[in-house]
Order: C-alpha cells, then structure tokens, then sequence
C-alpha cells in the first residue's frame, strides 16, 4: 500500500498533508467513539479523541529497534504506560523541535502521573543519528525520552508498518528529510488508538494522553 507524505517543514506542503489526513480518516471510519459514559449495552463507552481515533487499525501494531543504549525495544517494553510515537531526525530545523517540545509540555502537565507517559522517538536518519547524538538530543527536551534507531531497513520496515513516509531531500552539499508529522499514542495494553496531527495544541495531546491514562481497564 503507498505511503502518504507529510512535509517535515512548518509550512507542509498541503496536498500531502490534506491526502495523509483523509485516507487515515477513511482507514477510522466507523471507529470514532461517542461522548457518552457508557454504551448502549451498559458497558463503558471508549473514549473521544481530539486526534483521529484509529482505535483497531491494521497498522502501527509495534516494534522492535535499538535505543541509544544499544538494548533492544518492543512496544511490550511499555506495557501499562500510554506510549507516544514520534518519527524524526536530529537535524529537523522545526517540526521536530517542536513536537518534542510539546511532548515535554504534556509530561510536565502530567506532573506525578508523567511515569505512565513514555514518548519514543523514531528517527528516519540513523545515517547521521548516532546514538550518542541521540541520547544527547532527547536530553535536551526530557531526561525520560527515549530514542530508536536501527539499520536502514529496519527503519523502512517501522516506517512502512506504521504507514509513515519519510524520504531523503538533497540541499546542496548535504541532504534533509521529509517525513510524517503524526504522533502515535498506544494505549496502556500496547494498542494504537490515536494519530495526533501536529497542528494540533498541547491542550489537545494532554487531553488524548489523559483519556487513555483514565479509561477503564478491559
């Protein structure tokens, strides 16, 4: 199935923005929940989501990469966290920047409840992205986030089973990446439910991060 692109710059291109929004609305329909406490069957309703509620997606099922102290990492890792998926790159002059500044917001709004928060950070440029650099860039947003990286195929393989795109841009002497600006949140039990656009507020990712924190057990 084609990959859906999502500039990397602030002023995405808004064709592939506007497509990538669409067909995973499309690939949700049917999936958004209602606002009530409770279903019609008595049973606890899902959650509302102020991002796209791609609740029982065939995608964005998990992964196994390398964080940058060279342990292996599954979703299973996190397991009774929410987990926030974010795919970038160290170089990434805005948009990553930002959403990781975001991300730091939400765990410092989260106060004693940011330990169930875990944000990941995929890069898509592990050409560059040491795992030094790595762990030095995560640092400087959030002592507890934690970045993945891998060889060039295990990166396209995560990429494609999240059905994220990035690709290589050359600028000059030197190259940058275009990629997908989505963040993934993972419910408590390692399931995706919801694909947060960039555009959208902290407001907007604490709310999402919280119904997931506070929705009832299975």
């Amino acid at each position: 199935m084609p990959l859906v692109p999502v500039s990397s710059s602030l002023s995405h291109r808004a064709t592939g923005r506007r497509q990538c929004l669409l067909w995973l609305a499309a690939g949700a329909a049917g999936l958004l929940s209602g606002c009530d406490r409770l279903s019609p069957g008595g049973q606890p309703a899902t959650p509302s989501f102020k991002g796209i509620d791609i609740t029982g997606a065939d995608y964005a099922r998990g992964f196994s990469l390398t964080d940058f102290n060279g342990q292996t990492r599954t979703l299973a890792d996190f397991q009774g966290r929410v987990v926030m998926l974010y795919f970038g790159f160290v170089q990434c002059p805005d948009v990553c920047p930002t959403a990781l500044t975001r991300a730091a917001a939400v765990m410092e709004r989260l106060g004693p409840r940011a330990g169930d928060l875990q944000v990941v950070f995929v890069t898509v440029d592990p050409e560059r992205d040491t795992p030094e650099l790595l762990r030095e860039y995560m640092a400087a947003f959030h002592p507890s986030f934690l970045a993945l990286t891998g060889n060039a195929e295990q990166i396209a393989q995560t990429a494609k089973d999240f059905r994220a795109f990035y690709k290589k841009v050359p600028t000059g002497s030197s190259y940058t990446m275009d990629h997908t600006a989505l963040s993934y949140l993972f419910d408590r039990q390692g399931r995706i439910r919801v694909a947060l656009r960039h555009e959208q507020t902290a407001d907007d990712y604490i709310a999402d991060v919280l119904a997931l924190l506070d929705a009832p057990v299975p």
